[in-house]
C-alpha cells in the first residue's frame, strides 16, 4: 500500500491497510511522497502479489499511468496479463474509474467502499 506523488493525505490508506491485515491479508505500507519506481521496486522485493494505491490529490489517473508502464517495463505485467495486481482507491470522481480501469488497474475502490467489498473483491483476483 502506498501514496505516489506529491499527496501527503495518508488517514485513509492507513485504516485500511489496518482493515486488509485484520482481514487476515499480510499488508506492507510504503508511505507517503513516494516516487512510482519506488513502489514497484518494493512489490518485486517483497514478492507481493498486489500493489494498492491510494489518492486524494487528483493525480489518480496520471499516477496510475506510472505504475503501469513501471509494473510492464519491470516484468510484473506479463503478455499474458498482471504477475502483480494493481489496487486502486481514494478520493475520486466516479467518472474516473474507467480510466483508471483503462489505465491498468484491476479494480478500483472509490471512498466509501465498504471494506468488506474489498476483501471480497481482492480475493477474487489474487
Amino acid at each position: 500500500m502506498a501514496k505516489v506523488g506529491m499527496d501527503g493525505h495518508d488517514r485513509g490508506v492507513k485504516v485500511v491497510s489496518t482493515l486488509l491485515r485484520e482481514a487476515g491479508f499480510e499488508v506492507v505500507y510504503l508511505g507517503k511522497l513516494l516516487t512510482a519506481d519506488t513502489v514497484v521496486e518494493a512489490a518485486i522485493q517483497e514478492s507481493a502479489d498486489a500493489i494498492g494505491l491510494s489518492f486524494l490529490s487528483g493525480e489518480h489517473v496520471t499516477y496510475t499511468r506510472d505504475v503501469i508502464r513501471l509494473m510492464k517495463k519491470r516484468g510484473l505485467v506479463g503478455k499474458k496479463g498482471p504477475v502483480v495486481k494493481l489496487f486502486v482507491g481514494g478520493v475520486f470522481p466516479n467518472t474516473d474509474i474507467p480510466k483508471i480501469k483503462s489505465a491498468g488497474a484491476d479494480d478500483v475502490f472509490p471512498a466509501g467502499t465498504l471494506v468488506e467489498e474489498i476483501v471480497r473483491r481482492i480475493d477474487s483476483v489474487i
